[in-house]
């Protein structure tokens, strides 16, 4: 009876001897985690050159489509909004319901194209005519189009709300409803944004390459702080975003503002607004938003800056609004994004662009900012509306060619009768 007693109280003593303390780590297993920290550390900065790879193309590319013009920017836009909406088409998209509704894709794109016809037909109306008045048939032709768009694209819109109807299914009622709600929120977030992105574009390439520019160093700034120094979590909805990426990129993105500004406002290929849909080098008056005024230093600052005077562009103070815009306001549209992947599930809305996602993922700020930047063109810096081409595009709008043609001879009457009086 002892003996049992005291073989079984040395065998707990030895499981006791041998019991592993919590904290205590094995030389194999500490080794393996080692290498699973290295592992992951080789994969985080293999993600971020992968990232920078696809920027410094992206960026290249973009660079290059400015320097062509007005025109191939609006192009770009264009490509840009298919694949947005290719990619959101597809959120929603159940391949076996898809397969028993055929048309049903070609009808979500009939809308797309719809609404590409409205908006751009009002935005660019003053352009369209600039270009073909040399032309006295190609002119009358796209008057009338002009006159009747909105008519024509309220036409083609019931062409489709009618095909829907006539496509309705027995018990797939609810999923046809929800992709034809889904269809309009689309268009939508594509177009309200991508309008007020063309119509920036031909008030100036400035009011469109500052804003786009800022969205896209904030967020790189806001890659690299984070990357590097990122310790405190921003927000949920994002758990990468860190408070150290977000004050880096706000500081970097202002002082980017005020710098660039008054680098693109000594280009006129960038300040000067295009009036029609050609593609020839531009000269205009820059206006005194992008003329020089010169201040002097005080004499304290002469001893460290061999200056005595400073040169600054009036539109730098409205780069720092937008600056300001760029690095509070915009990011926002990003969190807003990351909410609706988590929604659904996802990581990314495509995989266009490798390390980035799908362009969707790229456009969230975008979108964002050039609402912005527009409202606030309109708002601060666009002149008075009544102007010369104001009156022009209404005359053009409106009237026909007959009636135009009777305008100008009353105006040469009166004209006439004017200077008959004044001599």
């Amino acid at each position: 009876m002892k003996e049992s007693s005291y073989s079984d109280t040395s065998n707990y003593l030895g499981r006791v001897r041998h019991r592993k303390h919590p904290s205590e780590v094995s030389p194999d297993a500490d080794k393996a985690n080692r290498s699973n920290l290295l592992v992951n550390d080789r994969n985080k900065y293999k993600s971020m050159l992968i990232r920078a790879y696809s920027s410094v193309w992206m960026i290249g590319g973009f660079s290059f489509i400015i320097y062509m013009g007005h025109l191939y920017i609006w192009a770009l836009i264009v490509v840009v909004q298919i694949f947005m909406a290719r990619e959101l088409f597809s959120l929603l998209r159940r391949s076996n319901e898809e397969r028993q509704l055929p048309g049903f894709r070609l009808l979500n794109w009939h809308f797309f194209f719809t609404a590409m016809l409205f908006t751009y037909g009002r935005f660019l109306t003053r352009q369209l005519v600039n270009t073909v008045t040399s032309d006295k048939l190609l002119c009358q032709l796209v008057s009338g189009l002009i006159k009747y768009q909105m008519f024509i694209c309220y036409f083609l819109y019931i062409a489709g709300f009618v095909w829907f109807i006539l496509t309705l299914k027995k018990k797939m009622y609810r999923y046809q409803f929800s992709q034809f709600a889904w269809t309009h929120m689309i268009l939508l977030m594509v177009f309200i944004q991508s309008a007020f992105t063309v119509a920036n574009i031909f008030e100036g390439i400035f009011w469109f390459l500052l804003p786009a520019s800022l969205i896209i160093i904030n967020d790189i700034a806001a890659y690299f702080f984070g990357f590097f120094f990122g310790r405190t979590p921003l927000i949920k909805l994002s758990p990468k975003k860190t408070w150290e990426g977000f004050i880096g990129a706000s500081v970097t993105t202002l002082l980017s503002a005020f710098v660039l500004a008054n680098i693109m406002g000594h280009f006129q290929w960038l300040t000067c607004p295009r009036k029609d849909l050609s593609t020839g080098w531009l000269h205009c008056d820059p206006g005194p938003l992008f003329k020089p005024e010169y201040f002097s230093l005080p004499a304290l600052m002469h001893q460290w800056f061999p200056w005595k005077e400073v040169a600054i562009l009036p539109v730098q103070c409205h780069a720092l609004a937008f600056g300001l815009f760029a690095s509070i306001i915009a990011p926002f549209g990003g969190f807003f994004a990351s909410g609706f992947k988590r929604a659904f599930k996802l990581k990314d809305f495509g995989d266009s662009i490798p390390g980035h996602g799908g362009i969707t993922d790229r456009m969230d700020c975008q979108m964002v900012m050039a609402v912005f930047a527009y409202i606030y063109h309109q708002s601060f810096v666009m002149p008075p509306s009544f102007s010369v081409e104001t009156f022009l595009d209404q005359i053009i709008r409106n009237l026909t060619i007959e009636e135009q043609q009777l305008l100008y001879e009353q105006l040469g009457n009166f004209f006439q009768a004017r200077q008959w009086l004044q001599a």
